[in-house]
């Protein structure tokens, strides 16, 4: 009789521990976020990403009810920030904030990461679309694209461009621009676009192609000049800018894009309920407006459709940069 008694003893216990650690997970499940979300930027506070990442995590803090804390962590072309990423743990607290350089160039260039572009994070959404343009200091003697290009083809090598860092957007965008102009620059990689943008204005480098977004506020301190937009059209914002391609230089074309990523393993239902809350901020109309102001285009996706592109373009990369032999510095 004791032995049954303690063998009943033991069924309860066990059938109440196993239904509380149940509504234990329920109740986490629920919780989520129970204490204030960290958003890794790896990149310089000021960049495109940055200051579009910070008017988009304003809204989104409201919808989860706990604050998104940004870390900017610039430097080695995002290479250290996206580490932090990877490594963290995946329950939610640590997002990323990327731009496609990240996730797209830096891993043809620096082979031996560790970590993997394409398994190490979980894609949340694509944010935005960030339009790039050509830019000199003010008082730069290129006035025009082709007043740029003749004096590179007058004195090959002589002129030098400035980027956020070896594979960064800055740097893959000249890249292209020189082989698309048949002309050689120097390249001079900075510890982040912002710093990147502010060289040109101090006139430590002759130019820079430059996300808008980054070089908002210097253009209306009238302390850069933005000679094109390396747009399809010439952009509501600035109507007497031409595009590259308006200045002589055909077909070309250069974007970027900023997007949200969480350490692999993250589980599907934070993913869901943090893919909701960026899509209702991305709604709202006053984000919206604060977003376009910043020369960025809204996108918005779901964490599928930012996987497939993700590798699509990582697959484009990597045949520009080979193509291009764009090593590090």
């Amino acid at each position: 009789m004791e032995t049954g008694l303690i063998k009943q003893l033991i069924a309860r216990l066990l059938t109440a521990t196993a239904a509380l650690a149940f509504t234990a997970g329920l109740q986490a499940q629920t919780a989520f976020p129970s204490k204030p979300i960290k958003m890794i930027i790896p990149l310089a506070a000021g960049s495109a990403v940055d200051n579009a990442a910070r008017v988009l995590t304003q809204k989104m803090s409201v919808g989860l009810g706990q604050s998104i804390v940004i870390e900017n962590v610039p430097g080695s072309s995002g290479l250290i920030g996206a580490e932090r990423v990877a490594k963290a743990a995946p329950d939610g607290y640590t997002l990323g904030g990327f731009n496609d350089s990240i996730l797209t160039m830096v891993p043809h260039i620096y082979p031996r990461l560790p970590w993997n572009a394409l398994t190490d994070f979980e894609p949340l959404s694509l944010v935005a679309t960030i339009e790039w343009g050509l830019i000199v200091k003010t008082d730069s003697p290129y006035k025009t694209v082709a007043d740029f290009i003749a004096a590179a083809k007058a004195a090959p090598g002589k002129l030098n461009y400035s980027s956020g860092g070896s594979g960064s957007p800055q740097h893959i965008a000249m890249a292209l621009f020189n082989t698309s102009a048949g002309i050689t620059s120097q390249h001079v990689p900075y510890k982040g676009a912002t710093p990147a943008a502010v060289a040109v204005a101090a006139g430590e480098v002759d130019a820079a192609f430059q996300g808008l977004g980054t070089v908002t506020s210097l253009l209306q301190a009238g302390k850069v000049r933005l000679l094109a937009v390396s747009t399809n059209k010439r952009l509501a914002q600035y109507p007497n800018v031409p595009t590259v391609d308006d200045s002589g230089l055909k077909n070309f074309f250069f974007n970027s894009w900023f997007a949200m990523v969480v350490p692999a393993g993250t589980p599907k239902d934070i993913v869901e309920r943090l893919n909701a809350e960026m899509r209702k901020a991305l709604a709202d109309t006053e984000t919206r407006d604060k977003m376009l102001a910043l020369g960025v285009t809204l996108r918005g996706s779901s964490a599928a459709e930012l996987g497939t592109a993700t590798k699509e373009q990582f697959n484009l990369y990597r045949k520009l940069i080979q193509d291009n032999n764009i090593k590090p510095d």
